[in-house]
This record gives structure tokens, C-alpha cells and sequence, in this order.
């Protein structure tokens, strides 16, 4: 029986991209994988463009019957927009690609073949350089990695894409978790399941600018830290500690000097500055709980992860 490989592609207002990639996937599939008897499913997701993302689609799937098209009633992110490929898929291997072509469709060849020869269960793909990337984007995306790794146990690869190959018992267990705040590196590594990297150096986009800002990418960070750690609750709660234990051992140096050598008017400046700094801290931890109880306000609502408009 022809096994069947379905690309999941999220797009949003990538109008100009569209073409270029469907062009480039085609030709690696009429010279390569078509030979090994792969049937190919397009599943392209609509999220919420503003531009006429879902005319191409539709002009596309019109022409080709094995494209297909999920059309959100929003802009949902591209979380939320994975997940909604990855239920639409009915293919035996499931890939997730951008469609600005950063992710090389000329690896698929490579990632078909370590899963029906070497017998992976996934083959995922990272960056082994960001050439490309402004620098200071790079550093913060770095110390993300670092920082993440010591606070879970779920590893986070350096440099991971989206970009992956899975097999369809992989893909069920990424849908059987059902979170409404989604950080798919995590969900991907949290499954298990055999996974081979393959490293490619950093691609420009084919179109199209980029919809990650600086403050996105940010909270997407900080959304993955408290999605797969509690270590910052851990954090304050050691903070907390530390602060009594100071604030004890000045108390006591306050009494000792007021007994041996009377209570000398201090200076309010000092005074103002602790009382700003204890405060600054009491309110970084307040944050740090809010954060926690607001992912779990969240959860509690059961809302749908995506709504969709239209499909085909």
C-alpha cells in the first residue's frame, strides 16, 4: 500500500510565498520522491491573513487535488495554527514546514528515508549557524536555550525548527495534549519517540518579511519556560527565603548598635532606596505567580485552540 506524506504549512499574509513553494516542493517531489512511492498531501493554514493568502490557496487547490486548505476565522499564531494542520493531516508521515522556504524542502528526500530505512520515529531538523540574524536577536535566542535547558527536564535542542518529519503514532500523541498554551519545541521533545537532527545553515526568506519582532520572540520564550518548568516559582520562593534571613540579621544589627551606642537618625535617601528595591522584588515575584495563574485562567476556560472559517 502507497504510503501517504502530508506537509503542514501555517501561513500568514504570505501571499508572494505561496507559489515559490509550491514550485520548489513539487520539483524535489517529481525528482525524488515520487520514486519511492510517496503519495503527497499539501495542508496549507490560513491564519487569519489580511492579504489575499487565501485567494492563492484556493487558486491552488483548485489546479492541484492534493492541496488542501484550512482557513482560521482569526489570527490564532502559528501554535495555534500547527495544531490545526496536524488534525486536518491524514498522511502516514507528517511534515512541518514554513513556507518562506527557510525550511529546505530539499532535506525530505533525507528525512523519508532515516524513517522508512533507519527506522526513526522522527527526523527534525536545527540551524547549525544563524548567519543572517541580527546579532542581538541571536544572543537572547542563545541564552533562551540555556536558560530553559538547566530549569527543565524536558531538553530543548540549540537552534530547533519546526521543520520535522513524524510518524503518524507521533502526531497522535502531540494531538492527545489537548493544552490551550502551546509550545510545540516542548510538546515535540516531551512525547519522546526516536528523533534524528539533521543541521542545515540559516536560509533567508524567499519573500515576505518575517512576523517575528523582537517582542514577540520574547514572550514566545517566556510562554516556554512556564510551559515545561517551574523553576522560577522555585525562584521566588528562594528569594523570599533570602530576604527574611537578611532582613533578620539587620533587624538584629539595628538593636545591637541602638543598645551600645544609642539610635542615631539614619538618612532617608538609603531608607527610600530599600524600600524601593524590597518593593521592586515583591512585585517581580507577584509577576511571577500572575503569569502562573493566568496560564492556568486560561486552561480552566476550555476554549478551542483554533476556529476555522472555512476548509477544503
Amino acid at each position: 500500500m502507497q504510503a501517504k506524506m502530508s506537509l503542514i504549512v501555517p501561513c500568514y499574509n504570505e501571499e508572494a510565498c505561496i507559489p515559490l513553494f509550491y514550485a520548489e516542493v513539487n520539483k524535489v517531489y517529481e525528482q525524488e520522491l515520487k520514486q519511492r512511492e510517496l503519495e503527497l498531501e499539501y495542508v496549507f493554514v490560513d491564519d487569519g491573513s489580511s492579504d489575499q493568502t487565501l485567494s492563492a490557496l484556493k487558486s491552488l487547490s483548485e489546479k492541484d487535488d492534493r492541496v488542501h486548505f484550512v482557513s482560521l476565522s482569526r489570527n490564532f499564531g502559528k501554535e495555534a495554527a500547527m495544531f490545526a494542520g496536524l488534525e486536518a493531516a491524514t498522511g502516514d508521515y507528517v511534515a512541518i514546514m514554513d513556507v518562506d522556504l527557510q525550511d529546505p524542502p530539499s532535506l525530505l528526500p533525507q528525512m523519508v528515508d532515516a524513517i522508512q530505512k533507519e527506522g526513526y520515529d522522527c527526523v527534525a531538523t536545527k540551524r547549525s549557524t544563524r548567519k543572517g540574524e541580527p546579532p542581538v536577536r541571536s544572543f537572547f535566542a542563545r541564552l533562551f536555550y540555556r536558560i530553559i535547558n538547566k530549569m527543565t527536564t524536558t531538553k530543548i535542542v540549540d537552534g530547533a525548527r519546526d521543520y520535522r518529519l513524524m510518524v503518524r503514532p507521533m502526531v497522535d500523541a502531540i494531538l492527545s495534549d489537548q493544552e490551550y498554551n502551546r509550545f510545540s519545541k516542548g510538546i515535540f521533545s516531551w512525547v519522546g519517540f526516536n528523533t534524528k537532527w539533521l543541521e542545515y545553515e540559516n536560509i533567508e526568506r524567499s519573500a515576505g518579511k518575517t512576523k517575528w519582532s523582537f517582542w514577540k520572540l520574547f514572550l514566545y520564550s517566556v510562554d516556554g519556560i512556564l510551559a515545561y518548568s517551574t523553576a522560577p516559582l522555585a525562584l521566588v520562593s528562594v528569594i523570599g527565603i533570602i530576604f527574611c534571613i537578611v532582613s533578620f540579621i539587620s533587624l538584629c544589627f539595628v538593636v545591637t548598635r541602638a543598645a551600645l551606642f544609642g539610635d542615631p537618625v539614619a538618612g532617608w535617601p538609603s531608607m527610600i532606596s530599600i524600600m524601593f528595591f524590597l518593593g521592586g522584588i515583591q512585585l517581580l515575584c507577584f509577576g511571577v505567580i500572575g503569569l502562573y495563574i493566568s496560564k492556568i485562567y486560561l486552561e480552566t476556560k476550555k476554549r478551542p485552540i483554533y476556529i476555522v472559517k472555512e476548509k477544503k
